[in-house]
């Protein structure tokens, strides 16, 4: 967790060395990078994952798995940035052929949102209802950080009022398109 705190994804030998122990050993517990990086997200993000909402309506539990997660991505923005960071880099790699290790995916949003959002997939529609999910998965996590602050040079603060600001617009967006298909189909 100290070294992924740095903003880089942390090699096995780095973890071998700040542990005290042999390469041997902590290529045991983590034979790759990937398996590093999931291990800092597990623990960074752990509660994020256990995420049980309280709101019945879906709107409401979306703005409620953004609000009871945020903090904790500011907390663990360098880990998420490392996790970012080796899912680029791996990408990238393996559409040239040349990755060679395990890919790192990251993924863990798309279960939590739709657990979060579930309530509104039967007035939404199956397609809406999925289009709501991926655009708010651009929301959800590292990437409002990296843009609002990377290149706006963006607060805290400023990232999470714009986030909840993008959230609200999509939820009512959502909500309106769903009423106007049922109206134009009376």
């Amino acid at each position: 967790m100290r070294l992924a705190r740095r903003g880089r994804t942390p090699s096995v030998a780095e973890v071998a060395e700040m542990a005290g122990v042999s390469r041997a050993t902590a290529y045991r517990y983590f034979p790759s990078r990937s398996a590093v990086i999931a291990a800092v997200v597990a623990e960074s993000l752990g509660p994020v994952r256990s995420f049980r909402p309280q709101a019945q309506e879906g709107g409401e539990r979306v703005r409620e798995l953004f609000s009871q997660t945020f903090p904790r991505f500011k907390e663990f923005e360098p880990h998420m940035r490392a996790a970012l960071q080796l899912s680029l880099e791996h990408e990238s790699l393996e559409r040239v052929g040349s990755l060679e290790e395990p890919r790192y995916r990251r993924g863990f949003r798309r279960d939590l949102l739709l657990r979060a959002a579930g309530p509104l997939r039967d007035r939404l529609g199956r397609g809406p209802f999925e289009q709501f999910l991926k655009a708010l998965s651009i929301l959800y996590g590292i990437e409002p950080h990296v843009v609002l602050k990377d290149i706006w040079n963006s607060t805290d603060r400023e990232v999470e009022k714009i986030t909840r600001w993008m959230v609200d617009a999509l939820i009512d967006a959502a909500l309106r398109d769903a009423s106007g298909r049922k109206a134009a189909v009376r």
